[in-house]
């Protein structure tokens, strides 16, 4: 069971309704109408937690709704509004639309939200709609229902450097040396099935996160050996450490596995290419890694790489101190581009929204999000409530797009689910 991905349906809530209610009292028999609004439906909310590592609660409850608002009251009461359903998830959860590339969510900071669901705005009551020619308007809003959809929610961790080789290179075993975790270690390839966090510590102040990356194969990048689960965990490190296991064990070339793991990394993102990489030559304590190293640091040439034991702490301390270098550079370089990056300007206001208009033969098909909106929040089975709508598409364009479509008296206009006959005056 893959703990690190999910995929889960959320729904935001209902709006109440809108209260129809004309204000009784005595001496008073001609009240008006006191009909109070519908409190706002409850929004699903995604928010990055500390401390949780994994989706497996949201396997097990895939299903997260919010709350309906409640519906208005005379005597101009509204209706509360519901609170909104918050879902915790890992730091690094990125949440796409199901079966899509479409990113909607990337929360990679701690107390990080956002709003996959909204819920739907409450419905207002009578109160609202009497005017001179309108005394005694019987007539409220429904509550508009709240968004739902299907998403695919994967974590990817938030590491600072990230390990990398194939199994059995002593990724483990070199994590477990540098930081105070504890991952399983055993002489055989995919004891780590994984990632394994770790907090290397320099000096004070001074420290990073390492990522322990389960072991790399041939074809990881098409998802071979879990490849897809392994390598979507490093993406978002700056520097990577590559472990190759100088002793040829198992009859292994060092050459060969270093090449083959960067190609992996080539083939599955470009940039994993581009990422800064220390190489890292371990077990160096072994009598057999004597007769490869000649010819792996000849290989290097002059590149800078790092003979450690990751068992004997041989070497590591060089190693880490040089990674943290680095790192700190990386960094600076970072802010530095920040600082001087104009600050992005907002306009708030938002553009009229486009109205379109289909059709095939007598039949013509309206959308737009308000449009939508202004139907599912109509009593139709209330004449009032009918002629506040034909009102309502008068003013946003919708009877005019119509007409320019070609509509005729008679023919069938389609909003969302909700169906009616044209006629252009309407009573209104």
């Amino acid at each position: 069971m893959n703990l690190d991905k999910a995929k889960i349906y959320v729904q935001g809530g209902r709006g109440g309704d809108g209260s129809i209610s004309f204000r009784r009292e005595k001496y008073i028999p001609r009240g008006g109408p006191n009909g109070g609004d519908g409190g706002s439906g409850g929004s699903v909310v995604l928010k990055a937690t500390e401390g949780m590592t994994t989706l497996i609660d949201l396997r097990y409850r895939p299903h997260q709704t919010a709350d309906n608002g409640q519906h208005g009251m005379g005597k101009l009461r509204n209706g509360g509004s519901a609170e909104d359903r918050v879902v915790r998830v890992p730091i690094g959860t990125v949440a796409r639309v199901h079966d899509s590339d479409e990113i909607i969510s990337d929360l990679d900071k701690v107390g990080q939200s956002f709003v996959v669901a909204r819920g739907g705005i409450g419905g207002r009551g009578n109160a609202h709609f009497r005017s001179s020619t309108f005394q005694t308007p019987r007539v409220a809003e429904k509550g508009e229902p709240g968004e739902e959809r299907t998403l695919d929610l994967e974590v990817k961790l938030i590491a600072d450097v990230g390990l990398v080789g194939f199994p059995n290179a002593g990724k483990s075993t070199l994590l477990s040396r540098t930081s105070a975790a504890n991952p399983k270690i055993a002489d055989y390839p995919f004891t780590t099935l994984t990632p394994n966090l770790g907090v290397v510590r320099i000096a004070n102040d001074k420290n990073f996160l390492l990522a322990d990356i389960p072991g790399l194969i041939d074809g990881a990048h098409a998802g071979s050996g879990l490849g897809h689960d392994f390598l979507r965990h490093i993406e978002r490190t700056k520097i990577l450490v590559h472990v190759i296991d100088v002793s040829a064990g198992d009859g292994r070339d060092p050459i060969e596995d270093f090449e083959q793991i960067n190609k992996e990394l080539s083939l599955y993102n470009k940039r994993l290419a581009r990422t800064p990489q220390l190489v890292a030559l371990n077990k160096t304590d072994l009598p057999a890694a004597q007769d490869h190293l000649q010819k792996v640091l000849g290989y290097f040439g002059k590149r800078k790489v790092y003979e450690i034991s990751a068992l004997t702490g041989q070497g590591v301390n060089l190693l880490m101190t040089s990674t943290y270098r680095l790192l700190n550079h990386i960094n600076k370089e970072i802010q530095k581009k920040s600082s001087q990056q104009k600050p992005m300007v907002i306009n708030e206001s938002r553009p009229k929204e486009k109205i379109k208009v289909t059709h095939r033969k007598n039949h013509f098909f309206v959308e737009g999000k308000e449009v939508r909106r202004a139907a599912l929040m109509t009593d139709f089975g209330n004449e009032q409530a009918i002629v506040m709508f034909h009102r309502k598409l008068k003013r946003m364009g919708a009877i005019n797009a119509l007409m320019k479509a070609g509509v005729q008296e008679g023919d069938t206009v389609q909003i969302d689910e909700f169906e009616f006959t044209f006629n252009q005056n309407s009573n209104g």
